[in-house]
């Protein structure tokens, strides 16, 4: 439960900074963005890759498509 908890913690985060980025706030740049996405992607495909490896297949192959909606601030609007 505490991982759970912890990985909504940080994706609540990254969605705060995308959302400061877009804005024009919080003096992060997309590149670091980028870095913070991509980790959190590889946390959670670690976490679930013996669970659920469907799952963890299907978020791993739509890493791309995730982030094209998140870095793009009409895209990012609408979540």
């Amino acid at each position: 439960m505490f991982t759970k908890l912890s990985l909504k913690n940080e994706v609540d985060d990254l969605l705060e900074r995308f959302r400061m980025f877009h804005e024009g706030r919080g003096g992060t740049t997309l590149a670091k963005l980028r870095e913070n996405y991509d980790l959190l992607v590889l946390k959670v495909v670690a976490l679930l890759q013996d669970k659920d490896s469907a799952l963890a297949r299907d978020i791993s192959t739509s890493r791309e498509a995730l982030w094209n909606l998140l870095q793009d601030p009409v895209k990012f609007k609408t979540l």
